[in-house]
């Protein structure tokens, strides 16, 4: 293999820039291998100086030839699509603006389990409680519990009255056992 790049200042101020600005240690290593290249390191030394092979120093230079500095930044892979589609999370945000008691069921809120199921049976596509959790915030909502009261649905005097006597139930036997034992009351 023979001598690599030949960089003028202004290719060099720029790969300075990227090299010392990024977070990344693959963009900061391939800045490296063509600093070195046009150095005149042989392909084999930089890649036995950098820890790579022959291959990505050789690949590396191809991309800075092609694209320059920007081609320097590696592109993610797409990788495998998520199995929330498109229709799971339409379903799951119909769902979850609707009253679970209007959809027949014996409850007004949704827990992440309940919601899960109804899911599982509406789309085919069943997550985990942690996966729909992390689904469900990626997607902007939050994950509470409901804290259930009757107030509002009782009637409060008749609820209050009913305090008062309990509370003079629980304490009259003690007042009581305590007169009879001759102990202080």
């Amino acid at each position: 293999m023979g001598y690599g790049i030949t960089l003028r200042d202004e290719q060099w101020e720029e790969l300075d820039r990227l090299r010392f600005s990024t977070f990344s240690a693959d963009v900061f290593r391939h800045c490296l291998i063509i600093v070195m290249s046009h150095s005149k390191d042989t392909v084999g030394c930089i890649g036995r100086r950098l820890g790579c092979s022959r291959d990505t120093v050789l690949r590396v230079r191809r991309l800075y030839r092609r694209g320059g500095v920007a081609a320097l930044r590696p592109i993610k892979p797409p990788g495998r699509p998520g199995p929330a589609t498109p229709q799971y999370l339409r379903q799951m945000k119909e769902a979850l603006q609707t009253n679970p008691l209007t959809l027949g069921y014996g409850f007004s809120t949704w827990s992440v389990v309940r919601l899960a199921e109804y899911l599982a049976q509406k789309t085919g596509i069943r997550f985990s409680d942690d996966q729909l959790r992390r689904l469900l915030h990626r997607e902007g909502f939050s994950v509470q519990r409901p804290k259930h009261t009757m107030k509002g649905n009782r009637n409060e005097k008749a609820y209050r009255k009913a305090q008062r006597e309990l509370t003079a139930l629980k304490k009259s036997p003690e007042k009581e056992r305590r007169r009879g034992s001759g102990l202080p009351g």
